[in-house]
């Protein structure tokens, strides 16, 4: 899961930045409304977290502009002002959600959770399944076959991204892109050893397979067809 983060205090960026990627997020930080605007046009983001005092077009007002776009990604407002009318305010420019400074980490971890939960359109969205496995996305507890199975962070962002979205091919720099906080390099193969760590405790144990290679494409989560 990709999130961006729009706040030009850097010492806050860095920290809820460091925060969301030990969560197993990937993670740009920019620092203008401008550059995120920029980022948008680019690319796909689960989640923003948008403070509103930013240099230039504060955050409320780049909200607005990319809702006029038809940028739907859910969005967090960080503010410090703690009046009613600010938090109309926020919600009415397009904002999801209102938090204000300071605030902890753990309660900014949770509203972003449940901001995606809301947006997903998964039957169940806290749990994600396909065939015998099953990931609960509070716990991050993986089973299949009713064996637990545990993943590194990096591991179970992988596999969380591909039961988003089953029986959908994802290149290697969709999969860069949502794993990672950088773009991707053709010259390395560190998605195609990812890939191999997740198999190895995914499917390797077990007669069906649900991770496929799409040679020249990329990788593809889906259940094993009925003889």
């Amino acid at each position: 899961m990709r999130i961006i983060v729009v706040e030009d205090d850097a010492k806050i960026g860095q920290f809820v930045s460091r925060g969301l990627k030990e969560a197993g997020f990937a993670v740009d930080h920019v620092e203008s409304a401008e550059e995120a605007i920029t980022r948008f046009e680019s690319g796909e983001y689960d989640a923003a977290v948008v403070d509103v005092m930013l240099p230039g077009i504060d955050g409320l007002a780049m909200i607005e502009k990319l809702r006029t776009t038809g940028v739907t990604t859910p969005m967090l407002v960080l503010s410090a002002k703690r009046s009613v009318e600010d938090r109309v305010q926020g919600f009415t420019s397009g904002g999801d959600d209102y938090l204000t400074k300071p605030f902890s980490f753990s309660e900014l971890l949770v509203r972003v959770q449940s901001l995606i939960r809301r947006s997903s359109q998964t039957a169940a969205p806290t749990r994600l399944e396909v065939a015998d496995l099953s990931v609960d996305l509070l716990s991050r507890t993986v089973i299949r076959s009713e064996v637990e199975i545990e993943l590194q962070p990096r591991e179970f962002s992988l596999l969380e991204y591909l039961l988003r979205n089953p029986e959908r091919v994802l290149s290697k720099t969709m999969i860069m892109e949502h794993v990672w906080d950088y773009d991707f390099d053709p010259q390395t193969n560190v998605v195609d050893v990812l890939v191999s760590r997740l198999r190895s405790k995914i499917d390797k144990e077990f007669d069906h397979k649900l991770i496929h290679t799409v040679r020249g494409v990329g990788y593809v989560l889906k259940a094993p067809r009925d003889s």
